[in-house]
């Protein structure tokens, strides 16, 4: 019979390391109840003028990322990540980028361009009221 070889060093302090966090309910992204939710009321994002045509902008306070097309339409998403709900935080022209796992969206239709998610993101309602953006989840 062989004797198994001795913990290093380092596997033990790893392993007390991580001890404290393995009882907690923790998944690989993080807990469920620390992420965001979706919209659930209209929200006032900015003038209609902060949104040019072409181009988007992203409201982090709200999760919400505002587009217009170049014939002047606004649409509406909301950027929780559909993959592990995470709030997709960069926008470069109308890419929207998850920073948890690298998920990608085309925000002029929400629909999912780099996987691991694969579903598109939630649509909003827009409108303008007043020279204001609101935005509403779908009814």
């Amino acid at each position: 019979m062989s004797a198994r070889p001795a913990a290093s060093r380092r596997t033990v302090l790893r392993g007390v390391a991580l001890a404290p966090v393995a009882g907690l309910g923790l998944t690989a992204c993080g807990r469920v109840e620390d992420k965001p939710a979706a919209l659930t009321e209209p929200v006032e994002l900015g003038a209609e003028t902060e949104v040019a045509a072409g181009s988007a902008r992203l409201y982090p306070d709200h999760n919400v990322v505002v587009s217009r097309a170049e014939d002047g339409t606004l649409t509406a998403h909301s950027t929780i990540c559909t993959h592990a709900r995470c709030p997709a935080n960069k926008l470069d022209g109308t890419r929207l980028i998850c920073p948890c796992h690298g998920s990608e969206f085309d925000v002029t239709t929400g629909k999912a361009t780099r996987e691991p998610a694969v579903a598109p993101l939630d649509r909003l309602t827009v409108e303008v009221k007043d020279g204001t953006i609101v935005a509403a989840p779908e009814a």
